[in-house]
């Protein structure tokens, strides 16, 4: 079997060449194709407002996403909400952080973000456990977040501040290529919703969430990321490639339950629950 073609569900890269899936197509002489199967719209003011949360009642803001920070500001904007300078904001990777130039002025002292990591992410809040957060949230979003912030006993409010919907995907046929690159949960609704199940080409996907909802409905994963070998989808496709080039055995992708997070959190809790303890007075004290 031989991959000629790889269509990658993503916005095509303004420029090719700086593409990591360009060096890719280039070592194993494929063609990559960008097609998204989603696109991600910001609610309305009125949508909003049915959510009853006050914006200014928080005092950080966390985002994991730049569409979320697009609808965040929009809203604001529309609504007339004059954010004040001493709101904080928490962001899942730097990207993120630095997208927020496009609407206030940039200073560290009150921009945080992580490094991408569930993880790093909520070591983040924790060190502003003090904080009142607005949570701001894609439709449908992952629960574990608003999840472990609920369990660690946080005060956040969660916001649902852009959906996703499918794209048009009339003018595509699957049948013309022969690994379909899958980044999100709805991705696979929207594949599986067009396309049905049946006499698909190969499938990688991004992310726990994606990988679960294939193996959902029934589609065999060949590749995905991230991992320890492969920590972005280009790395997975890769490895996925150099196996077929060498005529090596491909087995499907096992979902595997993620105890480590369960874990994380409880070593959370504990430690939050040891600082709020009162102290005992000493002896000099008493």
């Amino acid at each position: 079997m031989k991959v000629k073609r790889v269509l990658v569900s993503q916005p095509r890269p303004a420029v090719i060449e700086k593409s990591p899936f360009y060096e890719l197509s280039r070592k194993y002489d494929v063609e990559i194709a960008y097609q998204p199967f989603i696109r991600v719209v910001g609610v309305s003011l009125k949508e909003f407002r049915a959510q009853r949360v006050e914006i200014l009642t928080h005092t950080a803001v966390i985002f994991t996403s730049r569409t979320t920070v697009d609808s965040f500001f929009h809203i604001c904007e529309e609504a007339r909400i004059t954010i004040p300078e001493t709101m904080k904001y928490i962001c899942q990777t730097e990207a993120v952080a630095l997208y927020l130039q496009k609407y206030i002025v940039y200073r560290k002292r009150k921009i945080f973000f992580a490094n991408g990591s569930f993880t790093s992410l909520v070591e983040l809040i924790i060190k502003h456990k003090e904080e009142k957060f607005l949570l701001a949230l894609s439709e449908p979003h992952k629960p574990e977040l608003p999840e472990a912030l609920a369990k660690l006993k946080l005060s956040f409010d969660p916001v649902i501040l852009a959906r996703t919907v499918a794209a048009d995907l009339e003018d595509m046929h699957v049948s013309d290529y022969d690994v379909l690159a899958l980044y999100s949960p709805t991705d696979v609704r929207t594949l599986v919703e067009k396309f049905g199940t049946d006499n698909l080409p190969a499938v990688a996907v991004f992310g726990d969430g994606t990988l679960k909802a294939a193996a959902e409905a029934g589609i065999p994963v060949l590749a995905n990321a991230p991992t320890p070998e492969a920590p972005s989808m280009v790395k997975a496709l890769d490895i996925y490639l150099q196996k077929v080039q060498n005529g090596e055995e491909i087995l499907p992708v096992e979902l595997a339950e993620d105890s480590h997070k369960e874990e994380f959190i409880r070593s959370q809790q504990h430690k939050l629950a040891k600082k709020s303890r009162p102290r005992r007075p000493s002896a000099e004290t008493k």
